[in-house]
């Protein structure tokens, strides 16, 4: 059970109102007592939760709901030990309260696994890093604990677009960071007056501080580096023309290999490649110019498709639809669709 401290409550109430506002042991926040239950659609803007100890901090993302005349919020990402929350229900008088977890007693246990390309050799027009831990990691401090270091060693200037809800999966174990785009997209004034964070022929080293804390408020068990070169831009979409196809034989489990002339976006490679009216599980290497596909049954002799998303990237955001760096004021439409190629592949 999540033992809670309540370090302060400043209450405001009127006659006809009292509401209490409590954290229980599942980690949702409840404002009881109320005289009169408010419509479902008031509820985001009556009761929020803020997080940190910016008090002008953005609400926290979650979903409210109604419970037995009670007001609940259940935060979208689990709270972490050792923040101050602060809940405030603002009808008809403002009554807020806050809340924090002791942090537990343990030893560090939480490590980087993976950092995403994993090749040393990246264009000079990256446009991100995906980095993956060992347990969830805590919220809101990830551009203070990722820096970018030069080959003198000195820290580049605000290379990161540093997005307030920053950007974890769902289980908070992988964060992708992204390059600023204007400073990578070339006809953007951040580009032509600051420069791009990276330089072909230069070397860089991406540090993420062992001081950064897991989900339990725990640091890192060490401190992780990544270095690498950069080496010329790309400004050209991945041509599926040229990828090596290598197809199994009928009736064995071995796996389909698709070799790529260039690495592909780790993430959206996982996703947007898959072998059509097959299941199976794929894998990843050769710092991501390989995918293979093992198939849950034997294969069945015949022709089969391989099937990929327009949204697959290189990179530097390069899709097989479209390069990054053009476009510059391109018109958004109204609805978002994604098409697909396929490539077909004869099982024997």
């Amino acid at each position: 059970m999540v033992r809670v401290f309540l370090l302060a409550a400043v209450l405001c109430l009127t006659a006809e109102d009292r509401p209490a506002i409590t954290l229980g042991s599942d980690g949702a926040f409840r404002a009881g007592g109320l005289s009169a239950v408010p419509p479902p659609a008031q509820l985001p803007a009556l009761f929020q939760v803020t997080a940190g100890a910016n008090d002008d901090a953005p609400p926290m993302l979650g979903t409210h709901s109604i419970e037995a005349g009670v007001v609940v919020f259940r935060p979208r990402f689990p709270l972490q030990p050792g923040v101050r929350y602060r809940a405030i229900y603002r009808s008809p008088s403002p009554v807020t309260a806050e809340f924090t977890i002791p942090k537990k007693d343990r030893a560090p246990a939480t490590s980087v696994t993976h950092v995403f390309p994993s090749g040393a050799r990246l264009p000079e027009n990256l446009l991100k890093f995906y980095i993956h831990f060992s347990a969830p990691m805590s919220f809101g401090e990830a551009y203070r604990r990722i820096r970018l270091l030069d080959e003198r060693g000195q820290a580049i200037e605000l290379p990161f677009l540093e997005i307030q809800e920053e950007l974890w999966d769902r289980h908070r174990k992988r964060l992708t960071v992204l390059f600023d785009p204007g400073r990578v997209k070339r006809g953007l004034m951040p580009n032509r007056e600051v420069g791009p964070p990276l330089v072909a022929g230069r070397r860089y080293t991406l540090v993420i501080d062992r001081s950064w804390m897991d989900a339990e408020g725990m640091p890192l068990t060490s401190e992780f580096r990544k270095s690498f070169e950069a080496v010329k831009a790309d400004r050209t979409s991945p041509d599926t023309s040229a990828w090596r196809i290598s197809a199994p034989r009928a009736g064995t489990r071995s796996p389909l290999e698709v070799r790529f002339p260039e690495p592909l976006d780790h993430s959206l490679l996982g996703r947007l490649l898959t072998v059509e009216d097959v299941a199976g599980e794929t894998a990843i290497d050769r710092e991501e110019s390989r995918w293979l596909f093992t198939p849950d049954a034997p294969w069945m002799a015949g022709t089969h498709r391989l099937v990929a998303g327009e949204w697959l990237e290189d990179l530097a955001g390069n899709r097989l639809d479209k390069v990054f760096d053009v476009d510059v004021w391109e018109k958004v439409g109204r609805k978002i669709s994604q098409r697909f190629r396929t490539l077909p592949f004869t099982v024997e």
